[in-house]
């Protein structure tokens, strides 16, 4: 009955219809991220790709930590300064004399990876099918990572998601963010969330995948997110552990009345519990712990200058924020309380893998170019979500976002778990957890 236009990567924004209802969905688009002119040809192929590393690469990270230059911590103070440097030296230590970063490629192996040109840029993921059973049914699943984290984050659950959980198995396609890790980083501005969701939507069809599920946290919930907004008749599922709402006036009742009418307004007494105080734990405490946020949405060519050339320095502005988004009580402690989650192994795992391709400052960037405009007047926010939904709300997470207050996005939501432990890397830290949330979803779904 109307008609609404937008401008969007040169495109119209389409409107579908769905089940008598009108459901509009972001156009696909296109772009080219690739050094210079866009190539004539066109290279659909995929390759095998193994991550390796040489003698000469792990010289060079030896010399450059030996010429670390350290600052003393102030007395008492943690984390709360970011990260305390007697800690530091501590990880370092072991960094420099007991991490095996050979070995560490050998596992990291033990998944098959691949490589394949989409846009001009070289993207690179892990694909993971499930051993072959009888009566098996078989789903496609891809999982998005975010910032700091890499497709290494997800080798703890792959194994819990491939094996037979009442007849399913899930068949894993988890790729690197172009600018992250072994995919190749944009040459152009503009590569945005909605860029990366089309080049992912591009990898599944190229693959051979016509539905799938999809799964993400951190950034990896918003380029899922706008996947399901650009193919809704593609994605079975999206399930996600992090997930905010826009604002509007059921949240500004919630803030009004919730603390002491929770029903009132559709919350629940947990929701009670993780909102309030409102201001301390929504507004003061993120304060406190976006920093890297303005930097890196404003100059991260700059700060990013430091932490490419300093192994120290990469692993100290990295580390720091799987100390505290893990749960922000580990400020107050010396070590940040990183061993209680992760090994020392899997966290240097991650550093390395940021280290050895160079990817820190191109990850940084992809804060800048999802906030070059007004977030809210993006084309993907006045977008509804109607693919069905399954949130899992972990206790830790930055912010806590109730059920009543994802609905004015998330229109079809299936499951919705207040999640017993765990914090913003989810299935790094709690992949079991995470693991069985995402297969009662999916079983939902799935169910005649």
């Amino acid at each position: 009955r109307y008609l609404e236009t937008a401008e969007f990567s040169g495109g119209i924004l389409a409107c579908m219809v769905h089940k008598r209802r009108q459901v509009k969905t972001i156009p696909l688009g296109e772009g080219w991220w690739g050094a210079g002119q866009k190539s004539l040809s066109k290279d659909d192929n995929i390759y095998s790709f193994r991550v390796e590393t040489s003698d000469k690469d792990i010289e060079d990270l030896y010399e450059r930590i030996d010429r670390t230059r350290y600052t003393d911590p102030l007395e008492d103070s943690g984390f709360h300064y970011g990260f305390n440097s007697t800690y530091l030296k501590k990880v370092v230590s072991y960094w420099r004399h007991e991490f095996d970063w050979k070995k560490q490629v050998e596992m990291l192996n033990k998944y098959p990876h691949f490589k394949t040109k989409i846009e001009g840029l070289d993207v690179h993921f892990i694909h993971v099918r499930p051993p072959h059973r009888e009566n098996q049914k078989v789903l496609p699943l891809m999982l998005v990572h975010g910032w700091p984290g890499c497709f290494y984050e997800f080798y703890k659950i792959i194994p819990l998601l491939t094996e037979n959980q009442d007849g399913v198995a899930f068949e894993i396609i988890c790729p690197s963010i172009p600018g992250y890790g072994f995919s190749e980083a944009p040459h152009k501005q503009g590569f945005d969330s909605l860029s990366a969701a089309r080049i992912f939507l591009t990898l599944m069809e190229r693959l051979g995948f016509s539905q799938f599920y999809l799964q993400g946290g951190d950034w990896g919930s918003l380029i899922t997110t706008n996947m399901a907004q650009m193919k809704p008749q593609c994605v079975k599922g999206l399930h996600l552990n992090m997930f905010l709402s826009r604002r509007g006036f059921k949240v500004l009742l919630g803030l009004m009345f919730g603390r002491y009418l929770p029903f009132l307004v559709g919350l629940t007494w947990e929701d009670v519990r993780r909102l309030f105080p409102y201001f301390e734990k929504n507004v003061w405490e993120i304060l406190r712990e976006t920093g890297y946020l303005h930097i890196q949405a404003t100059k991260p060519d700059t700060a990013g200058c430091g932490v490419n050339d300093s192994p120290v320095g990469l692993a100290a502005y990295i580390l720091e924020k799987f100390s505290t988004w893990t749960d922000l009580e580990n400020r107050a402690l010396e070590d940040g309380g990183l061993e209680r989650k992760f090994n020392l192994d899997e966290l240097l795992t991650v550093i390395m893998i940021y280290w050895t391709s160079g990817s820190i400052v191109s990850s940084m960037r992809f804060y800048k170019e999802n906030t070059k405009r007004n977030f809210d007047n993006r084309v993907d926010q006045k977008t509804g979500i109607f693919v069905p939904t399954g949130l899992a709300a972990f206790p830790n997470e930055l912010m806590h976002c109730p059920q009543a207050w994802a609905q004015i996005r998330y229109k079809n939501i299936y499951s919705y778990t207040f999640m017993s432990r765990g914090g913003h890397f989810a299935a790094f830290e709690e992949p079991k957890l995470l693991a069985d949330d995402i297969l009662q979803f999916v079983k939902k779904v799935e169910k005649p």
